[in-house]
């Protein structure tokens, strides 16, 4: 691998390998290890998520690698770990079973009905809940072996297992969440681990002393109370308020700096591509009008890593089963793992 390394040229054409961007290193040369969750069996709208991971790693060996903020990003060494096909096969069974779940609840009956649907729910959380086990035991693992992680899914209930890992590791640490909507709602649709309950499962961990979400724009009622009553543990910038700043004169930079003076030391971004305008990601699982453009989020988590804060790790989630939707995913995944890098060595 030393001597590939030697050889590899990042201005040249697009290796055809197996490795995300086409780089030239494998599990044990590499500083990030990232894994690829292809699951969304609670989706409740648009599916397809679950092949994100496959269409980011698909879209990355056509990326340049010459990055602004850290031209020899690529050299921290990026390794993909290969796609698990038996968590492919079981998100297929299980989301054709939350289906028959959603469809009983959008017809207005109860699970209780004939057939009574309740233990379906309940095979389905399990199976969830061993996801999140998989993935605990993986991002463990490799952080035990001084690697960093960044998790690709999958809907937005992907990383929870990942959460977990890291409060193994930091005692206290921040979520900068990136997101159209604040997924705090309990159990939705009776699923305890759905895409959109995920903050409301991370807010669980008591060693993720604060979450600050950006962009939100689709949201409940309840939702909305967890926040104020969170004692300022959530802190919400809603979408429409932020352009109303904006309009008014408010420059994005002074937003950027007020968002990140909520945030500790310690801080991971949960990157939902659902917060972005749509034009950007159009078949992700939840689209909603409006949102950030992507220079924005980078502009903040430029910000993030002047301040000083350290990135201990990222997760992308939501990303459509579409080549354009590939294409931007990887070019955020490629970015955060240079803002992390960048970071950490501050």
């Amino acid at each position: 691998m030393s001597n590939q390394f030697s050889e590899y040229n990042p201005s040249g054409i697009g290796q055809i390998n197996s490795n995300l961007f086409g780089l030239p290193f494998d599990y044990e040369s590499a500083n990030l290890i990232v894994f690829g969750v292809p699951w969304e069996v609670t989706v409740s709208y648009g599916a397809g998520t679950a092949n994100g991971p496959q269409r980011i790693l698909d879209a990355s060996p056509q990326l340049d690698l010459f990055d602004f903020d850290h031209p020899d990003g690529w050299k921290q060494g990026i390794f993909m770990a290969e796609i698990p096909q038996d968590i492919v096969d079981k998100n297929a069974y299980y989301r054709y079973l939350a289906a028959t779940i959603i469809e009983r609840l959008e017809q207005g009956q109860q699970l209780t009905d004939t057939p009574d649907l309740t233990p379906v729910i309940t095979e389905i959380n399990q199976a969830s809940q061993q996801l999140n086990q998989w993935l605990f035991a993986q991002c463990q693992e490799a952080i035990n072996h001084g690697k960093r992680v960044a998790v690709i899914g999958g809907d937005h209930s992907s990383p929870l297992g990942y959460f977990q890992a890291l409060a193994a590791k930091y005692s206290s640490f921040g979520i900068l969440h990136i997101d159209a909507h604040a997924d705090l709602r309990n159990a939705y649709e009776g699923f305890e681990f759905s895409h959109a309950s995920i903050m409301f499962n991370a807010m669980k961990i008591p060693q993720i002393s604060k979450l600050v979400q950006v962009g939100l724009r689709d949201i409940c009622h309840d939702e909305v109370e967890i926040i104020s009553q969170s004692n300022s543990r959530i802190v919400a910038y809603y979408d429409s308020m932020m352009k109303q700043k904006l309009y008014s004169g408010t420059t994005w930079i002074e937003v950027c700096r007020s968002i990140i003076g909520h945030l500790p030391e310690y801080v991971h971004i949960s990157f939902d591509v659902d917060g972005l305008d749509p034009k950007l990601c159009p078949r992700t699982g939840t689209p909603v009008p409006d949102g950030l453009e992507l220079e924005q989020t980078f502009c903040l988590f430029r910000e993030l890593v002047k301040s000083g804060r350290k990135i201990i790790g990222f997760d992308v989630c939501e990303v459509g089963d579409a080549e354009w939707d590939g294409n931007v995913g990887a070019r955020i995944v490629y970015k955060l793992a240079n803002f992390m890098d960048l970071s950490q060595k501050r």
